[in-house]
């Protein structure tokens, strides 16, 4: 098939990385180069990278809206269009200009986590699976016709970036199945309940920040979830500290926050609920250390007390 295909991050490069091998790519839409690292160089995103080892036609337009943009992907005269977390907005008459419309390959298990961050939200929310929906896309969030459904359970220590993975391994996978069935005709598609829909709301740095009065359950799920972006935070004597690795623990009471106790390789601390042993801390410009490593620079004793939102 004759495809675009629109993408930016990782999580896109997969599902080129496929397409490439069974489909003629006329042209790869990704994101305008972003600025990035300490010196804040322009730098190419993962879809772009790989779509010039690949020698294939790149376009990076500002927005899909203008009617330049709109002609030069119709001049394409592209059978389908596949969107894997592109950023841009598709404007209606971008939706209906591929012979078989746009498809879009999302990260979860539709209605369930429409958004922006339904990675994330799965794993904040304690669902016990999610996995990749194939998708007809319309002008809504998210809310055209589902054509594939692919599931993925969630581990018990999957963090967002582990997670992300399976899921773009997964999505790569499905788009090409998808593309297949499609052109044979076998594909249903299925009409979405919005009344089971739920959100996911793009991830903010504030909501990271740790509030110790919540269950230990929870707030176990947020260092999981927030995993590498934005990193679960708190404040420990007016510093900031991210938490990159946390697990259940057992252990006295004591106020929400308070280090109740400390052993070679973990500080366990009180919360509304149970009790949360951290693993892996990081200081502002530091490097993510091990508690073993981590307290040699920075002492925590039983009786600190991690600041709450």
């Amino acid at each position: 098939m004759k495809i675009i295909f629109a993408g930016t991050p990782q999580f896109a490069a997969s599902a080129l990385a496929e397409l490439v091998k069974e489909h003629q790519i006329v042209a790869v839409l990704t994101q305008p180069d972003r600025p990035s690292g300490r010196g804040m160089q322009l730098s190419a995103s993962p879809v772009k990278q790989l779509a010039l080892q690949h020698a294939l036609p790149v376009l990076q337009p500002a927005s899909l809206k203008n009617a330049e943009a709109q002609q030069s992907l119709s001049r394409l005269d592209a059978d389908v269009l596949v969107v894997a977390a592109y950023g841009l907005i598709l404007p209606k008459a971008v939706l209906q200009m591929p012979r078989y419309g746009c498809l879009n390959i999302h990260a979860s298990l539709l209605p369930r986590w429409r958004g922006a961050a339904p990675i994330q939200r799965a794993i904040l929310a304690g669902d016990a699976e999610t996995g990749i929906t194939i998708m007809q896309m319309d002008e809504g969030l998210d809310t055209g016709d589902m054509l594939l459904k692919k599931t993925c359970s969630i581990a018990a220590d999957d963090t967002a970036q582990t997670l992300h993975d399976k899921l773009s391994e997964l999505g790569a996978r499905a788009i090409v199945e998808a593309l297949q069935q499609l052109q044979q005709g076998k594909l249903t598609p299925q009409q979405q309940d919005s009344q089971q829909a739920t959100y996911a709301a793009k991830l903010t740095k504030s909501e990271a920040q740790l509030d110790w009065t919540q269950d230990a359950a929870q707030l176990e799920r947020a260092v999981r979830g927030y995993f590498p972006f934005p990193a679960a935070n708190t404040i420990l004597d007016t510093t900031p500290i991210k938490i990159l690795r946390a697990h259940l623990s057992e252990g006295g009471h004591a106020a929400p926050g308070t280090v109740i106790a400390t052993d070679k390789n973990n500080i366990h601390v009180a919360c509304g609920k149970g009790v949360l042993a951290l693993e892996v801390l990081q200081k502002p410009g530091g490097k993510a250390l091990p508690v073993a490593q981590f307290v040699q620079g920075f002492p925590v004793r039983v009786g600190d007390r991690f600041a709450s939102v």
